[in-house]
């Protein structure tokens, strides 16, 4: 016999409403992380509802349950230490502000899970990847320019597409750019990279802007910004006229900038500024790519390796 419906779904729904308004005033969270604790909540109060159980005090066997449910279903760790985390900011949250009397979360332990190490390009994939784009066209020139200014500053692929003129100072060499939680950083952008950003402006994108005062610094079409999903479209075509074979992510040049800098010597605090990472273990994932590249090498090319 079914259990009986005793939640108050209105509740549940303006309890998820508070936590992510919150979530944007006090940490200025982004749309795309709002969405994601909207989905992993919105899937939690569903499974408490079918259950006949409310958000604000869950059975202290619901989720542990849920859980096992999700691995036998072909869930990975990874994802149900997301899930965990999602849920376990909710219901401080909740605590914190009055809205439940206790975190039911609070005994709950998943296995630790070991941060995936990103693919990473050598140095000379890079330069091949780099010189891709036909830059005889406004098209190339502009794909030259992004991603020299990608490897050059190790943007997220949200910061340098939203990039706007008034974002550069090629004078000086610095590129302002809002990250997440709408934090400004600074980044120098290099020698290199300020040469093809000035022949860009210069040259292909006023060819490319029906309307040179609009802001958009890289535009897709009707002089909008390009989109994520369109840049990552043509950075897999440049990777196969590079002869790049290895998987890619959007991520895969800010990888390799992160990567490069501390195996040329860099300290990791400074690229933790540079990448924009409020907390140093996020950063440090690269100190890891970078031991294993070692690691490989000293097998490949030392005579006892």
């Amino acid at each position: 016999m079914q259990r009986m419906q005793v939640t108050d779904n209105h509740a549940d729904r303006a309890l998820i409403d508070g936590f992510l308004d919150a979530l944007w005033l006090e940490r200025g969270a982004s749309d795309h992380t709002l969405a994601a604790y909207r989905r992993d909540l919105e899937a939690w109060q569903a499974r408490l509802a079918h259950l006949g159980e409310g958000l604000s005090d869950p059975g202290s066997e619901t989720l542990t349950a849920w859980f096992d449910e999700r691995r036998e279903a072909g869930y990975q760790l990874r994802s149900n230490a997301r899930l965990l985390s999602s849920l376990r900011s909710f219901y401080r949250w909740a605590q914190a502000s009055g809205q439940v009397a206790r975190d039911p979360l609070a005994e709950i332990r998943l296995p630790p899970v070991r941060p995936g190490l990103p693919n990473v390009l050598e140095e000379g994939e890079v330069e091949r990847l780099l010189a891709a784009p036909d830059v005889a066209t406004p098209l190339g020139l502009r794909d030259r320019a992004m991603l020299e200014l990608l490897y050059a500053c190790g943007l997220r692929v949200s910061e340098l597409v939203g990039l706007e003129s008034d974002a550069l100072n090629l004078r000086q060499g610095v590129v302002r750019v809002r990250g997440k939680g709408d934090k400004d950083r600074l980044v120098p952008l290099g020698e290199e990279a300020v040469a093809w950003l000035e022949r860009y402006i210069a040259t292909a994108r006023p060819a490319l802007m029906g309307d040179p005062m609009r802001p958009a610094l890289f535009p897709g079409r009707a002089d909008k910004a390009m989109t994520r999903q369109t840049f990552w479209h043509r950075l897999k075509a440049h990777a196969l006229t590079a002869g790049i074979t290895q998987p890619l992510s959007p991520h895969t040049l800010r990888h390799a900038f992160a990567t490069h800098l501390l195996n040329h010597g860099a300290n990791l605090r400074v690229v933790q500024l540079l990448l924009g990472h409020s907390d140093l273990s996020t950063t440090q994932i690269y100190t890891h790519v970078a031991q294993a590249r070692l690691e490989s090498l000293h097998a490949e090319h030392h005579p006892r390796g």
